[in-house]
């Protein structure tokens, strides 16, 4: 049983690790300093003990999992400073940013200090923007504490904040210099969260690699009883899949990546519609991965067998297939929203669509009828079920 789990992004000159541990915080400023001393940029800083880290991280873990990495770079020799924002998207902020950099001035930090965020997605988000444009860049390092930032946020190099009118309409690309997942901070992630995570984890499968599917399908109870070994596997190989797309469309100029958006053209419309908070992003991933499979099949691209084993497996991870009981959503709303969605071409609806399990296409042209069609079908089927509970 291997307890540590290496995968490479390759990006020629920003080429990273990600290193995915349990139980091994201790271990986090050796590995830190072994990734900054293979870094050309960085190399000297290490040899001549230039070693100053900004550290970002949320309220919610400051006392939780950053008093650990606080406790690796002190033994190391490390000084530091840590910064506490705010839980939740409002610190995806320029004021926010503003003060970030203010700390920043004040500890006089220059390029080789190493900006490291400790948090979920947004903290990754808004520290690898402030890492990003604070003298033109800051060596940065992630350390997700949320299973969706493990397999998501914290690999391919998008940060940014949000503008008032738009999530996300502030950023950049990138890289950090390595990202270290500890599944132990899954240990003390709520229930629903946790589930939310799994969601991506499933979209990975089918989008990708079948027998990475399989793995799932066979592992449900030590996904469930958040078994470590089978935590670090799903971590490296989600890490895995999502690096090789990203290593072919690191700036999203090819369209490949958006074959990562599996699901999410009826989720997006979904949360929305629903209230932000009603659902969780990965619920909503899950219905939406089953309203596109069906759609799948009405294009006769899947069977019908395909679109049960994920209702199966999302269902085994607890994790729901169809909206909440008692919301209704009409097919106009939904298709309004869809249309306001970034893959939406001239009003024309693009879908992310599977041919088989392990592999995606991105449709263009669905004919709305198709998709009134699905909507109803599936609504339909809720209310026959009436089983349902988040």
């Amino acid at each position: 049983m291997s307890e540590s789990l290496d995968v490479n992004v390759a990006l020629g000159p920003r080429s990273y690790h990600i290193s995915v541990v349990s139980h091994q915080f201790d271990r986090f400023a050796e590995t830190l300093e072994t990734w900054m001393s293979q870094s050309p940029a960085y190399h000297n800083a290490i040899q001549e003990g230039h070693k100053t880290a900004f550290i970002v991280t949320d309220r919610n873990l400051s006392k939780l999992h950053t008093p650990h990495i606080e406790k690796s770079l002190t033994a190391q020799g490390w000084k530091w400073e840590t910064a506490i924002i705010e839980p939740g998207e409002k610190s995806k902020s320029l004021p926010v940013i503003s003060e970030l950099y203010d700390r920043l001035v004040a500890m006089k930090a220059d390029r080789q200090t190493v900006l490291i965020a400790v948090g979920g997605g947004v903290t990754g988000d808004a520290g690898g923007f402030v890492a990003a444009t604070y003298v033109r860049g800051l060596p940065f390092v992630q350390v997700p504490t949320s299973l969706l930032a493990h397999v998501d946020s914290s690999v391919g190099g998008k940060v940014g904040v949000n503008h008032s009118q738009a999530k996300n309409l502030i950023g950049a690309f990138y890289q950090p210099v390595g990202v270290f997942i500890d599944t132990s901070t899954l240990e003390t992630l709520p229930e629903r969260d946790y589930r939310s995570g799994l969601a991506e984890v499933v979209k990975y499968g089918v989008i990708l690699d079948a027998k990475f599917f399989q793995y799932l399908e066979e592992n449900v109870t030590g996904l469930n009883e958040r078994d470590p070994e089978v935590l670090r596997n799903i971590i490296a190989r989600s890490c895995e899949l999502k690096a090789e797309v990203v290593e072919q469309d690191e700036h999203e100029r090819t369209g490949l990546r958006a074959i990562l958006n599996y699901g999410h053209t009826f989720a997006h419309a979904f949360e929305a519609l629903c209230g932000y908070g009603e659902l969780m992003h990965g619920e909503a991933v899950a219905i939406g991965m089953i309203y596109a499979s069906t759609l799948a099949e009405k294009l006769d691209l899947i069977s019908k067998h395909d679109t049960e084993r994920q209702i199966h497996l999302l269902s085994a991870l607890g994790l729901p297939v169809q909206l909440p009981e008692g919301v209704s959503l009409s097919a106009d709303d939904i298709i309004d929203r869809m249309k306001l969605d970034k893959k939406t071409v001239g009003g024309k609806l693009r879908f992310v669509l599977p041919t088989c399990l392990g592999r995606v296409e991105v449709f263009k042209e669905i004919q709305e009828a198709l998709v009134r069609e699905v909507l109803a079908e599936l609504e339909h089927s809720a209310k026959a079920t009436d089983d349902f509970q988040i």
